[in-house]
């Protein structure tokens, strides 16, 4: 299937398989590389060196020349460094999930990376079009992980109307027939996260994929509990304990998990105040909650890598509550392109039905 995002991208379906940290390792990414789709390596949690090593990885395991991406926190001190590790690894795909400089794009952009900005309001959309990116996704408040309270289907079009460059719709998808819905509103293509996320290529422990697999749609929330900032997770005591507990305690847990970031990532504390300080601007967080993001990357390792689901938080779109199955990553893309052919030949065959009376 051919749209402006594949072509753009060169890869042979409109499928991305989102940068979620922790999760998005090499393995998984080339088992989404392989299969035709776009994959996003997370180097949130990584240092730069280990970024290196992973990006090398992914190449090993994939044909020459097949595109994947890396996602990049645009705020973090290093960005500049990263972006250019990206550029020097021949890397084809660099995503954000905050919008980066106008300076950074063109930087990109003039080495021949593809710069694609995950956005979650129509007026991001239109101010890193503005800027020079090439494509968006667009993550509807069904998504996981940080996410927003507009629906996908009331913000993908409205972004779709906005921008002239392809959009990529992320939040609630998981199988063709979503895929096909995007099309239709306009979009060049789906991402999914939590679905890959379930599939035998993941590297999450399987104590933890058991817990999404059981889930109903109800036992996904959101919850500003763990950073300050609206979360979607799977629901579990550990969530409802973080949400009973007061301010103090939860100060003091951060500050615990800030100093087991630092270790993990090889950042100072002086870089970290830094980073702290690019998060605060244009929010309106307070110092507490930007200290409290250093739950995040600490409790989703719990979980994603250590396998405790009764100490770490399971970041998740709501989709989780109908996936049933752990097939490959080549399984799952060839199911979503069969689904997607069958729908779109489905309503291919409303045409030929003869005028009422």
């Amino acid at each position: 299937m051919e749209t402006a995002f594949t072509k753009l991208v060169g890869v042979a379906h409109p499928i991305v398989q989102t940068g979620m940290g922790w999760v998005a390792g090499p393995r998984l990414v080339s088992g989404a590389a392989n299969a035709g789709a776009l994959g996003i390596l997370a180097s949130a949690t990584m240092t730069v060196e280990q970024l290196r090593s992973a990006v090398r990885e992914v190449g090993s395991r994939v044909p020459e020349g097949t595109p994947f991406g890396v996602n990049l926190r645009a705020d973090a001190g290093d960005a500049a460094e990263r972006a250019q590790l990206i550029i020097d690894e021949g890397v084809r795909v660099a995503s954000f999930a905050l919008a980066p400089s106008r300076e950074l794009i063109a930087r990109l952009k003039d080495a021949g990376v593809v710069v694609i900005p995950s956005i979650g309001a129509r007026r991001h959309a239109e101010k890193v079009a503005a800027w020079g990116a090439d494509a968006v996704i667009v993550q509807g408040g069904e998504g996981g992980g940080h996410t927003g309270d507009v629906a996908t289907t009331v913000l993908l079009p409205q972004v779709v109307d906005a921008v002239d460059i392809p959009v990529v719709a992320a939040g609630g998808f998981a199988d063709g027939r979503g895929l096909v819905a995007a099309l239709a509103y306009g979009a060049a293509g789906i991402a999914m996260g939590t679905r890959f996320l379930l599939t035998s290529d993941s590297t999450v422990p399987d104590a933890v994929k058991a817990e999404y697999l059981k889930a109903t749609v109800k036992d996904v929330t959101v919850t500003t509990a763990v950073d300050g900032l609206p979360h979607r997770m799977l629901r579990t005591e550990l969530v409802d304990s973080l949400e009973r507990a007061g301010r103090a305690r939860a100060l003091a847990r951060a500050v615990r998990h800030a100093a087991g970031f630092r270790k993990l990532s090889g950042l100072g504390w002086p870089q970290m105040v830094r980073d702290g300080l690019a998060m605060k601007h244009g929010k309106d967080l307070s110092w507490s909650q930007v200290l409290l993001a250093a739950n995040t990357p600490m409790l989703l390792k719990a979980s994603m890598v250590e396998g405790r689901t009764d100490l770490g938080v399971m970041a998740s779109g709501q989709v989780a509550g109908v996936i049933e199955d752990l097939p490959s990553c080549a399984e799952l893309v060839s199911r979503v392109m069969a689904e997607a052919q069958q729908a779109l030949e489905a309503l291919h065959s409303l045409r030929t039905l003869p005028p009422p009376g």
